[in-house]
Formats: structure tokens, C-alpha cells, sequence
């Protein structure tokens, strides 16, 4: 809770990953991925309640094996984000505010929660993401990553796969890049707008659901992190992250 405001987390978790079938039901170390993000998401003390929302009762089952709780979604959602306004408009969680935790980012610290949720009494925004300096030239110009311009307020001006802002005069001294960081908090209100939002020219050009949201007026606080993510997109970014607990890492 913060204030007076209920907080949901929400982690979605679809069996039928394109680039990486079935990921959900994968182990870290001899422990289940969503075991992994569930554990993480306990040590938030924002949280009032932390559920799964799944399209697969075999994720259910696993879910069940380690004492987490989910709901049914549909086959149909096509983003985690859909998968909350299903839950939303079944009127299952009563929250203020909801956090969509992906299931495939199980290293996600509570002081990264704590950074994405700190203007939250702030009511002069829709929802909350958060951004990471790039210190890599590959990472600014490498479609894979998202990045992410703000206005003075720290409100999105645009999400792109290209370079943002492009420098047209090579002499210009260039400022800092951040990429976005998926993970975001929506006011139960923001929810209950995008559940009726078509689809944009620029969503689906970029392949960005936010650029909906942005498209269509809403307005995206972007704060900043220091913290970086090691999600599990492939099947050998799963060695990355076994790799990353043998180290202790994800203790520091």
C-alpha cells in the first residue's frame, strides 16, 4: 500500500512464447522461473496483493506447486497489459494502482519497485516506467532495445527501436541515451481506458503497445533506475541467468 492506495502485482505468464516456447515453465537453477519472479515479488512491501494471470492451466499447476495464486486469462490477449485489463474488468483484484510484472524477469529488485512507484501519490499521470542510462553505442543503435525521450517533467515523449534523439550534426555534443525498462504501474483508471483502445499506425510500426497509450493522450511518467534486468527473451539467455546466480548477483 502506499498512502491510502491498494497495489496489485500482476504477473503475466502465457505458455506460447514465440522465440522461446513454453519459457514459463522452465527452472533456474533447479528452481521454476515464475518461483523465481514470485519470491522477488515478495520482497516488495508495496504489494497487497501478488497474483499470476495465465492463459494455461499446466502454468496453473506449476504455479500451485510453490504456493502462488493466478487467475484465467485469455488465449486471446496479446500483452501482459491485456491480460490486467482482463482481470480488471472481471473485477477479481481491488487495487488503486497495478504493477504488470512480467514473468520473465526474474531478477527485478524491490528498489527498482521502489524507483517505478515514487511519484505515485502524484495523480497527474496515467502510469509509471521506468528508464536505465546506456552506456553502450551498440545498445543506442540495437533495435532489441527500447529507447525511451522525456520531457522536463520525466513524461514520455516518444518509445523507439531507432536511435532517440538523432544527432544530425555529427559536431553536436551528444547527451545521454536511455533505454525503457518494461515494467510498468497503471492507475485502475488508466486500465479501464486502454481496455478500449484500438491499435495505432505507430504501435505497429514500432511493435510498442505504450506508443497506444501515448497516441491516444496518455500521459507516461519515466523514472530512472540504476538497476539493470536480465529477462529471459531466448533460450540462451537462460544460461546468462544461471550464470548470474552463481555469482551471487542477484544478492548484492
Amino acid at each position: 500500500m502506499i498512502g491510502s492506495q491498494k497495489v496489485a502485482c500482476v504477473i503475466p505468464a502465457r505458455l506460447q512464447s514465440t522465440r522461446f516456447p513454453k519459457k514459463m515453465l522452465i527452472s533456474i537453477k533447479g528452481k521454476p522461473l515464475l518461483q523465481w519472479v514470485w519470491e522477488a515479488a515478495h520482497t516488495c512491501t508495496f504489494f497487497d496483493t501478488i497474483v499470476f494471470a495465465t492463459d494455461s492451466e499446466e502454468i496453473g499447476y506449476l504455479i500451485k506447486s510453490f504456493g502462488g495464486k493466478y487467475y484465467m486469462t485469455s488465449l486471446d490477449c496479446p500483452s501482459g497489459t491485456d491480460r490486467l485489463c482482463e482481470l480488471y474488468q472481471k473485477g477479481v483484484i481491488n487495487a488503486d494502482i497495478w504493477v504488470n510484472w512480467q514473468g520473465d524477469e526474474p531478477f527485478i529488485r524491490r528498489e527498482m519497485i521502489a524507483d517505478l512507484l515514487k511519484s505515485a501519490p502524484d495523480k497527474s499521470c496515467d502510469l509509471w516506467t521506468l528508464k536505465k542510462k546506456i552506456a553502450s553505442e551498440q545498445d543506442v543503435i540495437a533495435p532489441n532495445i527500447v529507447k525511451v525521450v522525456c520531457d522536463i517533467d520525466e513524461n514520455a515523449l516518444y518509445f523507439s527501436r531507432s536511435p532517440i534523439p538523432f544527432y544530425r550534426d555529427p559536431s553536436v555534443k551528444k547527451q545521454e541515451h536511455f533505454k525503457h525498462i518494461g515494467i510498468y504501474a497503471y492507475r485502475k483508471e488508466a486500465l479501464a481506458k486502454i481496455a478500449n483502445l484500438s491499435s495505432c499506425d505507430l504501435e505497429k510500426a514500432e511493435q510498442l503497445e505504450q506508443l497506444r497509450f501515448l497516441y491516444n493522450g496518455m500521459k507516461i511518467r519515466v523514472h530512472e533506475t540504476t538497476f539493470e534486468v536480465l529477462g529471459i527473451d531466448l533460450p540462451e539467455h537462460l544460461a546468462k541467468a544461471e550464470a548470474y546466480v552463481e555469482s551471487g548477483q542477484h544478492l548484492v
